[in-house]
Order: C-alpha cells, then structure tokens, then sequence
C-alpha cells in the first residue's frame, strides 16, 4: 500500500539523489507518476496510488531539490523533464507509461517530445499545452489560495475541489487518506521551490500558437482527463490538448476541480488501467 511504501534513494548520474516510493507488481510495466505545483510524494492520493498499483508498478518521486531529493530545483518545464529523464536512467527504467498531473502533464509532454522513446503510453490529468490561451500563471483567486507557506483545509478544497457540497466532502475523504500516513512523511516544499515552480508554470503558459504545433509530433496514444469546475486549468485547455494531439481520447468528470483524480479516484484508476491495457 502507498500509505506504508518506504521512502527509497537512487543517485543519478547528475548528481541528484532522487527520492521515489514505489509499490505494485515489480514484474509490471512501470507507471511514472509526475506531480503538481508544489506536489510532494505525499500529495499523491495513497487511494489512487493503490487502485493504479493493482496492475501496474507505480514510482512516484520528487524532482530535484524538492523535497527529500538533493540538487537544485528545476526553473522551466523542459529542465524538469531532462530532471526526470536522469531519475528514469539512474532507476534503469529505459521505458514508462507516463502519468502528470496539472505541471506533472507539462513535464509528461516535454519527456514524450524529448525523447520519444522513453514513453509508451501518456495520461495527461488536469493540464495545458504549452502556449496555450488563458494558462498564463494562475488566477488571482487561485494563487490567493495556493502561495502560503503550508496550505490549511479551506485553501486546498479551495482550490482542487469543486464548490459543492459533494465535491467538498470528498476533498475532506481525501485530506482524512493524506494524514493516514504517520511515518517517513516527505518534506514541505520551500519558499524557493514554489517560486522555481511558478518560474516554469508561467514560462510554459505564455501565448505561443506557434508552440502548439509541436504536439502534432506526439503520436502516442494518450488520455487527456480533467475535471468539469476546474479553476486552476479550466475545462476548455482539456478540449484544447485532446484537439492537438493525434492519438488522443478526452474524458471530463463531473462535479470536480483541479484534483478530479483524487475525488473520482476510483472511477479514473479503472480508466486509466483501461487505456494502458
């Protein structure tokens, strides 16, 4: 279970010591989870982690220089994506299905077009093509939700959850999964990884037309997912991306925000290891 999954280290040739966990059939095609904005190995829904490790063997990790992996935290999605490279080789992973959440889903595209090779198949949960309209840092309010040191409740269903009654008591279930885990809990993000992370959230996100046409080369298959009320990445970047890619299949869940994946998250296992069967 990802809730006791110990806290491992592998040195990459870099020089980064990458901390990962990792749970499931060893003898299964890895799934390389990749995370959000400030997203540690404990922001992984252990639910979701568990559902997906049914099938398949799970690695998630901390990029350089957040949390407990050495190094200095990446600036731009494309040194998060050559970051995430060094931590596949140092595991001796020379292919991986690719799952990236909200930045995650920025680092999975950058990966699949620098080495191509290194992914079989993507899922892209909560995210944007680069250069695309209105993904241009976050919203006011969002960011007035998201830039504390450590975020209370309020600010976290704020922000990944839908405004309803159903969407909020299910960022609730998920907050009661996120504390069950009492031991090697990883560490908080820093001041300087948020605003590295910012760096590169805003640096993808300038309008670009002409860096949309980059995803024409992603002939992967790939399934771009999102939630319905998401303020963080709306709906509409969801279609956008779907639109953009070759091989791609495009579900929206109802009732749910920025972390869709964590209130569905028996619903979104079920289609993910679906889509990578």
């Amino acid at each position: 279970m990802y809730v006791d999954a110990p806290n491992q280290v592998v040195d990459a040739a870099n020089g980064v010591r990458y901390a990962y966990r990792r749970c499931g059939p060893a003898a299964s095609p890895p799934l390389v989870l990749l995370q959000h904005f400030r997203g540690t190995l404990d922001s992984w829904d252990p639910a979701l982690v568990d559902a997906l490790a049914a099938e398949r063997d799970v690695i998630a990790f901390d990029n350089a220089g957040v949390g407990l992996s050495t190094g200095q935290v990446c600036r731009t999605v494309r040194d998060l994506a050559a970051d995430t490279l060094a931590f596949l080789t140092a595991l001796g992973v020379r292919q991986a299905d690719v799952l990236g959440h909200s930045l995650g889903g920025f680092t999975a595209q950058e990966l699949t077009l620098l080495r191509p090779r290194a992914v079989r198949r993507l899922v892209l949960a909560a995210t944007a093509p680069r250069g695309g309209p209105g993904v241009h840092g976050y919203p006011d309010d969002v960011l007035a939700h998201a830039g504390f040191e450590r975020l209370g409740v309020q600010d976290y269903l704020y922000v990944f959850f839908g405004h309803t009654g159903t969407s909020q008591r299910s960022g609730l279930e998920f907050i009661g999964r996120w504390l069950e885990r009492e031991r090697g809990r990883d560490l908080p993000v820093t001041a300087a990884v948020r605003a590295a992370q910012y760096e590169a959230v805003a640096e993808w996100g300038v309008p670009d037309p002409a860096a949309l046409q980059r995803l024409a080369a992603v002939d992967h298959p790939v399934f771009v997912a999102g939630g319905d009320s998401d303020l963080v990445m709306p709906a509409r970047t969801s279609h956008l991306l779907a639109g953009l890619l070759p091989n791609a299949r495009l579900k929206t869940y109802p009732d749910s925000g920025h972390g869709f994946l964590f209130q569905h998250h028996a619903q979104f296992a079920r289609d993910v290891l679906a889509f990578l069967r």
